[in-house]
């Protein structure tokens, strides 16, 4: 079963986030935009240039209403400790969540339990809780978070604009289109 337009499921967490421990819950992600991006561990070899991507694009994130939240199957004092000793975490001014219970993991169907943990899974969640994009992929392929930037852009373009779609390739600014009867073969 597809997670596509399904609402997060209750959970608690707690986090790292800017020198503090704080507790991440559904309702967290609820009244903004959210990013959730799931990694297998901290202290890996592609997991820091994903957060620090992250990281360099926090702003524009936070420019369109949404919180990032990196999520690893190790806990929040692990994290505290990646933030502090790596350079490229240490970029990091979204919470880091711990998931040793791999609750999230397994509630977002990235959990590999072979190993006790994630998949690289990233998703777009909206004000209301529910999950509008998701993309899991295999562990030895890093993300560019552009990519996620574009398709949180289109999910709140079509949030706000109901009856239109994103074309392949869309971006802000470039024309969408109106699902009609006309354009059935006219594409």
């Amino acid at each position: 079963m597809s997670l596509i337009n399904t609402q997060v499921i209750p959970f608690k967490a707690q986090a790292f986030h800017n020198g503090k421990f704080v507790e991440v819950t559904d309702a967290s992600l609820k009244g903004k935009w959210s990013v959730l991006i799931f990694m297998p561990a901290a202290f890996t070899f592609n997991c820091p240039t994903e957060v620090e991507d992250a990281a360099e694009n926090y702003a524009e994130f936070q420019k369109l209403g949404t919180e990032v939240y990196i999520v690893t199957t190790d806990t929040h004092f692990s994290h505290k400790v990646w933030h502090e000793t790596s350079p490229a975490v240490g970029k990091a001014k979204f919470p880091l969540v711990g998931d040793p219970t791999h609750t999230l993991t397994r509630a977002f169907d990235v959990h590999i339990d072979a190993d006790g943990l994630a998949y690289r899974g990233t998703f777009v969640i909206n004000p209301d809780g529910v999950i509008k994009t998701a993309e899991v992929h295999s562990n030895e392929i890093a993300r560019d978070v552009k990519e996620t930037l574009r398709k949180l852009k289109a999910a709140q373009y079509t949030a706000k604009n109901p009856g239109q779609v994103c074309p392949a390739k869309w971006n802000e600014g470039a024309a969408t289109l109106t699902p009609s009867l006309d354009l059935v073969g006219k594409i």
